[in-house]
């Protein structure tokens, strides 16, 4: 019913999961956002709904910190040093606005978090194979693919890729040996496990991913 990434599951003082279409519910007691399509983080220390962002950043123990998906990008990061966590909302409207490096930057500031301390699993979302979009949107992802020539027109974009770039430029090395953990699950092919809007619109349901530090 969910997936959970090596690198994060290495930290024996968190739990973390990137739900499938088989969970209907998020954790209890969980901290929880109005997702908007931004680069807002907001700073939770307890459960409920916190307003409207895209990232939840925390030290505090036993506090669930989850994000909504079906095509977006669900991140969740753990300091290892620190022990802080994030859990991350990246469409592309967020990722072109910078949502991942605004995240490490608030952890950096209320934390200490150093990047290179920073542990990030990618869970499933909308693959390359399945993710076309207009001239308009491409071209905003151009200084994440500055090697593409085909951004001007209707193309395909790789959001993970995307994010897995960004981190790098903020200084998460992709090449750093479980720094960062990609499933690579596309949620518009999988139908049987995923919910997807750009496969099922409107009537599309949410996939929970969720990070908590152990209580």
């Amino acid at each position: 019913q969910v997936y959970r990434s090596d690198a994060l599951a290495r930290l024996s003082w968190l739990e973390h999961a990137f739900g499938t279409r088989l969970i209907s519910q998020p954790p209890a007691e969980a901290a929880s956002l109005q997702q908007i399509h931004s680069n807002k983080v907001i700073e939770a220390n307890r459960s409920g709904g916190l307003g409207q962002a895209d990232a939840l950043v925390s030290n505090t123990a036993g506090l669930t910190l989850v994000v909504r998906t079906a095509d977006c990008v669900p991140l969740l990061m753990a300091d290892m040093r620190n022990r802080a966590v994030a859990a991350v909302h990246a469409g592309w409207r967020g990722t072109v606005q910078g949502v991942v490096p605004a995240t490490l930057r608030r952890m950096a500031d209320l934390y200490g978090t150093r990047t290179e301390d920073v542990v990030v699993a990618i869970g499933p979302a909308i693959g390359v194979c399945c993710y076309e979009v207009g001239g308009e949107v491409a071209q905003q992802f151009s200084g994440l693919f500055p090697e593409r020539t085909d951004l001007n027109g209707t193309t395909r974009i790789d959001l993970s890729e995307a994010a897995v770039r960004q981190l790098g430029q903020n200084g998460v090395a992709p090449t750093h040996v479980g720094q960062i953990d990609a499933i690579g699950l596309c949620t518009r092919c999988l139908g049987d496990q995923f919910h997807s809007y750009r496969r099922d619109g409107e009537a599309a349901g949410r996939m929970f991913s969720w990070i908590r530090i152990r209580g």
